[in-house]
C-alpha cells in the first residue's frame, strides 16, 4: 500500500496541514513537531508525489503543446523537437490535438489553464478569430508564456517560430517556370491561416516576376487535409485547359493529390508535374520521387521550446522573439516538363 500524508499525520499525531507544511517547507512548525514528522516520514519510507507537491505550490513542471493535426507528420517532427528540449529541462508535456477546430482549441486552452501549466507552445487553428487572440493574451497576462509555431495569431505579438512560406512557394513556382511550364495550378491552403495566404502569395509573386499571367482558374483552395487535396486534384485533371504542373501547399494535401493522380492513371511527371510542401517519409520509402519545399521541422520545435525556456527562466521578459527559418527546395525530378 502507498503511504499517504494522512498516514503520516495519524502516526505523528498532527494534522495533515502540518505534515504538508513540513513537506513543502512552508509555514511555521515547531522544531520538535518537525523532527517527529520527519522521523515518521523516514520510518514509513514516504516519497512525496512530485505532481501533488507542485500542485500544492500552484505550479507544475508541465508545458502544454497544442497542434491542429496530430496525424500530420510535420507536427510529429515539431513535437519531437519540443520534446528534446523539454526532456533536457525535466519538463513534461501535455499534448492537445484540435483537429483544425476552433472550439476544440479553446477547450484545450481552458484545460491547460486549469492544469496550471508553466507555458504553452501552440499552432493556432486560425488567425482570423479575434476571440482566440484575446484568450491567448489573457493567459499571457496571468503569467503563462505563449510561443507560436508555424502560424501566427492576428492582433497579437507573441514569441514565435515561422518558416518563410512566401520564399518556399516562390522558389517552387519559379523552378516549374524554368522547366518550361506555362500552366501551373496551385492547391492553396485556407485563407484563414497565414501560411495558407503566404504560400499563395509566393506563387503569385513568382508568376508576376517571370512576366506570366495569373489565371485564377488555376487556383484551388484546400484545408490542409488529404481529402481536399484529392478533390482539388480531380477537378484540376478534369479541366478543359488542363495545367501541366501542380504545386500543392502542404504534405497532407499532397498525399491526396498523389492518390487522385494514381487513380486517374496520371503519371508523374510524364502526364503531370508535381511539387509539394514538406517531405513525406512514406512516399520516399516507396521510392516515389516527389520534389518538395522542405522545412527544418524538428528545428522549429526545438527553437520554440528554447524560446519558452528563456521566458520561464525570466530571460528577455520584455523582448518578443520571432524567428523565421528558411525552407529548402528539394528537386527530385517530379517538376520536369515531359515534352510529347
Amino acid at each position: 500500500m502507498t503511504t499517504t500524508i494522512r498516514d503520516i499525520a495519524r502516526k505523528a499525531g498532527v494534522s495533515q496541514a502540518t505534515v504538508s507544511r513540513v513537506l513543502n517547507n512552508s509555514g511555521y512548525v515547531k522544531e520538535e513537531t518537525r523532527q517527529t514528522i520527519e522521523k515518521v516520514i523516514e520510518e514509513l519510507n514516504y516519497t512525496p508525489n512530485a505532481v501533488a507537491r507542485s500542485l500544492s505550490k500552484s505550479e507544475t513542471n508541465v508545458i502544454g503543446v497544442v497542434v491542429p493535426d496530430i496525424n500530420n507528420p510535420f507536427f510529429g517532427e515539431v513535437i519531437k523537437g519540443i520534446s528534446m528540449v523539454a526532456d533536457s529541462q525535466n519538463l513534461n508535456i501535455i499534448l492537445c490535438d484540435t483537429n483544425e477546430n476552433m472550439e476544440k482549441e479553446i477547450k484545450s486552452l481552458k484545460m491547460l489553464k486549469e492544469q496550471r501549466i508553466k507555458g504553452i507552445i501552440i499552432t493556432p487553428t486560425s488567425d482570423t478569430n479575434e476571440f482566440n487572440s484575446e484568450y491567448l493574451l489573457a493567459l499571457e497576462d496571468l503569467g503563462i508564456p505563449i510561443v507560436l509555431v508555424d502560424r501566427d495569431v492576428k492582433y497579437s505579438n507573441f514569441d514565435a517560430v515561422f518558416i518563410d512560406n512566401i520564399k518556399g512557394t516562390f522558389d517552387a513556382t519559379e523552378a516549374l517556370i524554368k522547366e518550361g511550364h506555362k500552366k501551373i495550378a496551385i492547391i492553396a491552403g485556407p485563407t484563414t491561416s497565414k501560411p495558407g495566404r503566404d504560400r499563395l502569395r509566393g506563387y503569385k509573386k513568382a508568376l508576376t516576376m517571370n512576366n506570366m499571367k495569373l489565371d485564377e482558374n488555376y487556383i484551388f483552395y484546400g484545408d490542409f487535409k488529404i481529402g481536399s487535396g484529392y478533390e482539388c486534384t480531380k477537378k484540376i485533371v478534369s479541366m478543359k485547359d488542363r495545367p501541366t504542373a501542380i504545386l500543392v501547399c502542404n504534405n497532407m494535401m499532397n498525399l491526396g493529390c498523389i492518390k487522385a493522380l494514381n487513380e486517374m492513371n496520371i503519371r508523374i511527371p510524364d502526364d503531370m508535374a508535381l511539387i509539394g510542401f514538406d517531405e513525406i517519409e512514406m512516399i520516399d520509402v516507396l521510392g516515389i520521387n516527389i520534389s518538395v519545399v522542405s522545412r527544418p521541422t524538428t528545428e522549429m520545435g526545438k527553437t520554440a521550446a528554447e524560446i519558452l525556456i528563456k521566458k520561464l527562466n525570466g530571460e528577455e521578459k520584455q523582448r518578443t522573439e520571432r524567428v523565421i527559418l528558411p525552407p529548402t527546395l528539394l528537386l527530385k525530378g517530379s517538376e520536369k516538363l515531359i515534352k510529347k
